[in-house]
């Protein structure tokens, strides 16, 4: 029985790269969902910003680990880079990296807000579905502008 070879390491992103990619996604969230948070959570839009960069800030490290992860996974697995991502894994890939953002954001929603609980993980889940769509949309046009080269 002769067994397939591994697949070629793909080109990832070098960190220079990954921290554009993130800075740039989260400045677009924050100008994109700000205002909608604030008319839907009856939160003032100053607090609101306040609010939504605090999260931004604990998404950007999360955002950055995530990322880096399952690059790494999928070149060595799959032999590609995030460029070459088909569309399945692009959702999976956004599913993933706000669900986990949710178990570390809804604490700081509550903590930060007069919400409770139960609507600090309603705004959570909103914000969540918002930044999912938005993020299948900005790292397809993110991988068409700033394309992953091979290092030779």
């Amino acid at each position: 029985m002769v067994s397939a070879a591994p697949p070629a390491e793909a080109p990832l992103r070098s960190a220079r790269e990954r921290l554009l990619q993130t800075l740039a996604y989260e400045a677009g969230g924050l100008l994109l969902v700000t205002p909608l948070f604030s008319q839907g959570s009856a939160i003032g839009l100053a607090d609101s910003f306040t609010l939504l960069l605090m999260l931004s800030g604990v998404v950007m490290a999360w955002a950055a680990v995530f990322n880096t992860v399952v690059d790494r996974l999928e070149a060595r697995h799959r032999g590609r880079s995030a460029s070459e991502r088909p569309a399945a894994a692009r959702l999976a890939h956004a599913l993933g990296l706000e669900g986990g953002a949710v178990l570390l954001t809804w604490p700081v929603i509550h903590a930060a807000s007069h919400l409770g609980w139960w609507a600090a993980l309603g705004a959570d889940l909103a914000l969540t579905a918002a930044y999912a769509a938005y993020g299948y949309v900005f790292h397809r046009l993110f991988d068409l502008w700033r394309p992953v080269r091979s290092a030779g």
